[in-house]
C-alpha cells in the first residue's frame, strides 16, 4: 500500500524549497536579467552540440542529485542558451525584456492553472476577456469576440477554420465531404502558417491560391480579384482572405481598405494577420499604416513582438457577435463545462478552443499595460520607428552596405503627391541572402544602431 503521507519535493521541508527557489531567482538575475541584457556580454555562449551535451549531462538518471548539482544544471541551461533579451539580438521577431512582463510570466507559471473555466481561473477569465476588449476597441471595434492562442500561426490556422465553419456549418459533423472544392488567397509574403493551416485543416496547400504582391512586398488587390476569378472559372468556391499586416520578411503593410473592397463585393471572410503589425495600432503617428482594418472578421495579433510582452502572447480577435468561436469549437464536455453550475457558465471559455488546458497569457500583457500605460506603450513603438529609420541612414553613409528595401519608395510616392518636394531615389534590384533587421527591443539606442553596422564592417572585413 502507498504511504499515507504526502510525497513532496525535498521531503515536504517548506525552509528548503524556499532556500531552492530563492537560490534558483538568484542565479536568473545574474545569469539572465544582469548578463543576458549587458552589451558588454554575448548573445550566446556557443558551443558545438557534443560538446554541449557533455557540459550539460543530459542523461536521466534513477537517482536524484544534490541541491548544489541542482542548482549548477540551473545557471548551465541560463548560461549556455539564447539570451533573446540582449541588446544585440536582432534574430528573430521577439526580443527583449520587460520587467512587468516578466513578473507576470513568474506569477502566473507559480499559479500553475488553466484559462478554461471560471471555477479554476478566476481572475484570469475576467483579466483576458478585459484584455481582450481592450485590443479590438485598437482595432475598431466596440464589440465582438476572441482568446488568446499559442503563437501566431494558430492563431492564423482558427480564423481559416472559422471561416470555413462560418460558410458551411455541417463541415464540423460532416468533415470534408460537406465541403466542395474550397479557394483561400493571400499575398505570396505572407506567413508560412496559411498554407500549413490549410494542411492541417484537410483543405490541402493546393487549396491556397497565391496572389502576386508589388516591389514592397504589398498584396495587389487588382491580381486578388483575378485569382478569385481564376478559382471560380476552375470549379472552386473562394471563402477566405488573407492580408498581412507586417510581412516577415519585407515588413510590408497590405492595403487593407482595397482588399476589403475585394471581399466586400464577393461575401468573403477577411483575416488580418497582424502577428507583426498589429502593436502599431497603438501608435497616432503609425496607426494609417494598418488603415481599414476595422473592417476585417479576424485579426491575428502578437503583442509578444513589437510590445515585447514576452513569449507567448498571441490573440485572435473576432468582430462576430454570435459565438461563433464556441459553436465551431465546442464539444460541451459534461465534466467540464456543466451547464447547472453556481455561478454565470458563459465565464467558461474553454469550449472557445481546441485545446483544453490553456495556460495564462493575459496577466503579463495586462501587468506591463498596467505599469506602461498606453502613452507608455506607443513610445516604444514610436521609438522602434525611429531607430529603423535611424539605422536606414547610417547605412546609407557606409561604404560595402546596400539597403535591399527602404522607405524611400512610399516617401516618394506621398511628396509627389503633395507636391511638396521631389527627390530621386534609386532600384536596387534582385538579392539574395540579405540581413533582415528586427528593430523591437525597447532597450534599443542608437548606439545599438552603430555598434551592429561596426559589428557587421569588423566581421565581414576579409571578405
Amino acid at each position: 500500500m502507498a504511504d499515507s503521507k504526502p510525497l513532496l519535493s525535498l521531503d515536504g521541508d517548506p525552509v528548503a524549497v524556499e532556500a531552492l527557489l530563492r537560490d534558483v531567482f538568484g542565479i536568473v538575475m545574474d545569469e539572465v536579467i544582469r548578463k543576458g541584457t549587458s552589451a558588454s556580454e554575448k548573445v550566446c555562449e556557443w558551443k558545438e552540440p557534443e560538446e554541449l551535451k557533455q557540459l550539460l549531462d543530459l542523461e536521466l538518471r534513477s537517482w536524484g542529485e544534490s541541491r548544489e548539482q541542482i542548482l549548477e544544471r540551473c545557471r548551465a541551461v541560463m548560461r549556455y542558451s539564447v539570451k533573446t533579451c540582449h541588446p544585440h539580438f536582432f534574430n528573430q521577431l521577439f526580443s527583449g525584456l520587460d520587467p512587468h512582463a516578466l513578473a507576470g510570466r513568474i506569477v502566473t507559471e507559480s499559479l500553475n492553472t488553466s484559462q478554461y473555466t471560471y471555477e479554476i481561473a478566476p481572475v484570469f477569465v475576467l483579466m483576458e476577456e478585459e484584455v481582450l476588449k481592450k485590443l479590438r476597441a485598437l482595432v475598431g471595434w466596440s464589440s465582438g469576440d476572441g482568446v488568446f492562442c499559442p503563437g501566431g500561426s494558430i492563431s492564423n490556422m482558427y480564423a481559416v477554420n472559422l471561416a470555413r465553419y462560418q460558410r458551411f456549418p455541417d463541415c464540423k459533423q460532416r468533415g470534408l465531404r460537406a465541403l466542395p472544392p474550397l479557394a483561400l488567397f493571400t499575398s505570396e509574403e505572407c506567413h508560412y502558417s496559411i498554407k500549413k493551416g490549410a494542411a492541417f485543416l484537410g483543405l490541402g496547400t493546393d487549396s491556397v491560391r497565391v496572389v502576386k504582391a508589388d516591389e514592397r512586398g504589398k498584396m495587389i488587390p487588382e491580381d486578388l480579384e483575378r485569382q478569385i476569378s481564376l478559382a471560380e472559372a476552375e470549379g472552386a468556391l473562394p471563402f477566405l482572405v488573407t492580408a498581412t499586416s507586417g510581412t516577415t520578411v519585407l515588413g510590408a503593410f497590405d492595403p487593407l481598405e482595397a482588399i476589403a473592397d475585394v471581399c466586400q463585393r464577393h461575401g468573403l471572410w477577411l483575416h488580418v494577420d497582424a502577428a507583426w503589425g498589429g502593436s502599431v495600432l497603438l501608435s497616432q503617428t503609425h496607426r494609417h499604416l494598418l488603415d481599414g482594418i476595422q473592417r476585417a472578421d479576424s485579426v491575428a495579433w502578437n503583442p509578444h513582438k513589437l510590445l515585447s510582452a514576452g513569449l507567448q502572447c498571441s490573440v485572435l480577435l473576432l468582430r462576430d457577435t454570435s459565438n461563433l468561436l464556441k459553436r465551431c469549437h465546442g464539444s460541451q464536455a459534461s465534466y467540464l463545462f456543466q451547464q447547472d453550475k453556481f455561478y454565470d457558465v458563459a465565464l467558461d471559455t474553454g469550449d472557445k478552443v481546441v485545446q483544453c488546458g490553456r495556460r495564462v497569457d493575459c496577466l503579463k500583457l495586462w501587468l506591463m499595460w498596467k505599469a506602461q500605460g498606453g502613452q507608455g506603450l506607443e513610445q516604444r513603438v514610436d521609438q522602434a520607428f525611429a531607430l529603423a529609420r535611424y539605422l536606414v541612414e547610417e547605412l546609407k553613409k557606409r561604404e560595402g552596405f546596400e539597403l535591399v528595401m527602404e522607405v524611400a519608395p512610399v516617401l516618394k510616392e506621398r511628396m509627389m503627391k503633395e507636391g511638396s518636394m521631389m527627390i530621386g531615389y534609386q532600384p536596387h534590384g534582385t538579392r539574395g541572402n540579405f540581413f533582415r533587421m528586427v528593430v523591437a527591443n525597447p532597450a534599443l539606442t542608437r548606439a545599438d544602431m552603430d555598434f551592429l553596422l561596426n559589428e557587421l564592417e569588423r566581421l565581414g572585413r576579409d571578405l
